[in-house]
């Protein structure tokens, strides 16, 4: 309900994916990776902020979002923008986000990844997705220098 930005996150390493909430598979199966993870770090949990932007900002409302990241992690914040901001940061960032389908049943075919942005706010990598959740705990576990 409120602008966020980058910044409002330095001091916590952040873990930043696309999608949006009728995926019927990669954000569902990403959602509940990062949910694990956190899980994985215990106390040290704190320190890493996962964002979900949306790329259907049409039917993902607020409280669509809020509901949704309820159910993997209620620390998980999600964002949304209007259609307009929403297609300049897929163009600014070189995302892939196709609709597919009309009406309400449409789908979006995505980019689909975990980028993980530092402390300071640099990104220091991607993670595809498929990727062994072993191979970004082992990322994190370095940044956060366990």
């Amino acid at each position: 309900g409120r602008t966020r930005h980058l910044a409002d996150f330095r001091g916590r390493l952040v873990l930043l994916s696309f999608g949006y909430t009728s995926c019927p598979d990669v954000c569902p199966t990403t959602l509940a990776e990062l949910a694990q993870l956190r899980r994985h770090l215990g106390r040290r949990a704190d320190e890493v902020q996962v964002l979900f932007i949306t790329l259907d900002p049409e039917r993902d409302t607020q409280s669509v979002l809020a509901d949704y990241m309820a159910a993997f992690d209620s620390a998980f914040i999600a964002l949304r923008g209007d259609r307009q901001r929403t297609d300049q940061l897929i163009a600014a960032l070189a995302l892939v986000a196709e609709k597919r389908g009309d009406g309400s049943a449409y789908s979006i075919d995505h980019t689909a990844g975990i980028y993980v942005i530092d402390r300071a706010g640099h990104l220091r990598g991607r993670h595809d997705y498929g990727e062994p959740l072993a191979a970004l705990q082992q990322d994190v576990g370095k940044l956060l220098k366990l």
